[in-house]
């Protein structure tokens, strides 16, 4: 059973629970936040059919900014609208943003620790079929090194709704990374969300699985596949927060099992598994397995056909649990 203390979605392992996407939840929540909050900017890259930003434009045409195919010049004007008193949230993918106007992020965001928004969709294998070039798989290693730079990735439509309120309130840089793909929602209205913390969906005592974003929701279905056929009692702790890492949550939890899988989806370098390396490297040192993408980009495919490919399904992440303990 799911830890129902945190207000889990217990339906995600039928098929009674509505797909969303977190694009979705951001999509929706900017506009309740922008209601709220008159300094809210948003910034476009001529992607707001993409990024579902049109309800915003039509609603908002004084705060709305499309600059175009110029992800740099979207980064300055941010600058100048967070140095103003201004909010600004600018949105395209993950592979154009960070990667196209990592220079301005680095310089001019971060070095002043600007209160700019860096919203990036169709992260990971998300953006399945349009093939590598816009298969962003690195995205968060490039975050993650920036001083200043808070990284949150979102399990769900609903994590990503709580997320976008914290954002709006945070002071200084943080970059949300979010999916394409619908899915069913692992959490529900009711689960906490705050920046900074990692929450256990799933109590266990034989191995730690961690995880991040929408592929906490194949995660999960390992971990139950694990206990129902293997009697292995995994606990999984999902990591909505990447930077600042909630080393408390995590450092409790394998001092108890012990041994640590981390699976997500994007390069095993530079990302959530290295992050957790680095702590256990100076605090616990185990054996820790990495599931991911491993060093190689993505190809054309479905999602779901990308997922069994790079071993991020839920069947191949409990075979290689399997292994792994073995």
């Amino acid at each position: 059973m799911l830890n129902t203390k945190l207000h889990l979605n217990e339906a995600i392992f039928t098929n009674e629970t509505e797909s969303k996407s977190t694009r979705d939840g951001f999509a929706e929540e900017i506009l309740t936040q922008a209601s709220q909050d008159e300094n809210i900017i948003l910034l476009a890259a001529d992607l707001a059919e993409s990024l579902k930003l049109l309800p915003f434009e039509n609603k908002f045409k004084n705060r709305y900014i499309e600059v175009g195919i110029a992800e740099q010049n979207m980064t300055g004007i941010a600058v100048g609208l967070a140095l103003s008193g201004k909010i600004p949230f600018i949105t395209s993918y993950s592979s154009f943003s960070p990667s196209r106007n990592f220079d301005q992020i680095r310089i001019s965001v971060t070095q002043q620790a600007a209160n700019v928004k860096i919203i990036s969709s169709h992260s990971g294998l998300s953006a399945s079929a349009d093939g590598r070039s816009t298969q962003a798989t690195e995205d968060i290693a490039i975050m993650r090194v920036l001083p200043n730079m808070v990284v949150i990735q979102p399990t769900d439509y609903y994590e990503t709704k709580k997320a976008v309120k914290e954002i709006a309130k945070h002071k200084g840089p943080v970059y949300l990374r979010m999916h394409r793909e619908s899915l069913p929602s692992v959490t529900t209205e009711k689960t906490p969300f705050e920046i900074g913390k990692a929450y256990i969906h799933k109590e266990g005592t034989d191995i730690t699985l961690i995880t991040s974003g929408p592929i906490a929701l194949e995660v999960l279905k390992a971990a139950s596949t694990l206990q129902a056929k293997h009697n292995i009692n995994a606990e999984v702790i999902v990591v909505p927060t990447i930077k600042p890492l909630d080393n408390e949550t995590i450092l409790t939890s394998i001092e108890k099992t012990h041994r640590a899988v981390v699976i997500e989806e994007h390069q095993i370098i530079g990302g959530l598994g290295s992050a957790v390396c680095e702590l256990l490297s100076e605090k616990l040192p185990v054996h820790v397995l990495r599931i991911g993408i491993k060093d190689e980009f993505g190809e054309s495919g479905t999602y779901k056909e990308l997922l069994d490919k790079y071993g991020l399904s839920s069947h191949n992440i409990e075979k290689a649990i399997i292994d792994f303990i073995k």
